[in-house]
């Protein structure tokens, strides 16, 4: 029985996970790979993935990431599956030595249109985000998890 109050708790935290503040509201349940073979536009999205460059200009700066999945918090999974890449730009100055390449990131914004460039020598078609928020989620901690099973386990 005390093995069922540590379960039952975690069970019930586990449902009261939200996306921050910034993130929560209602989007278009469209990935950047679908968007793009769709065509879609105008369509308020929330992706997110991991930051392949950040390209600062005068007045916005650009994020190219390479779109993951998003958990029910907003945070993009572990996992080595991509959405397909994407790009959004917002107003003001980001710093590429904060936006780092593998950070894990999740934008909100608009479709605004698409742009071809080259990943490699492979002509990528990208869907383009002007973007509303940019949420930068703190680095992952690997943990080392160590299950030890005694022969008395009663």
């Amino acid at each position: 029985m005390n093995r069922m109050i540590p379960l039952t708790a975690v069970l019930l935290l586990a449902g009261c996970v939200t996306a921050p503040k910034a993130l929560q509201g209602q989007y278009t349940p469209i990935e950047p790979g679908d968007a793009v073979r769709a065509g879609t536009t105008g369509a308020l999205v929330r992706w997110g993935g991991r930051i392949v460059n950040v390209d600062p200009q005068a007045a916005q700066s650009c994020f190219e990431v390479v779109g993951v999945r998003l958990g029910q918090d907003g945070r993009p999974l572990a996992r080595d599956q991509s959405s397909g890449r994407f790009l959004a730009c917002r107003t003001g100055f980001y710093e590429p030595e904060i936006f780092q390449a593998g950070r894990e990131v999740t934008i909100t914004g608009r479709i605004d249109g698409f742009e071809n460039r080259k990943v490699g020598d492979y002509d990528y078609r990208y869907p383009r985000l002007t973007a509303d928020v940019v949420y930068l989620w703190p680095e992952r901690k690997d943990v080392a998890v160590i299950i030890e099973r005694s022969p008395f386990w009663w």
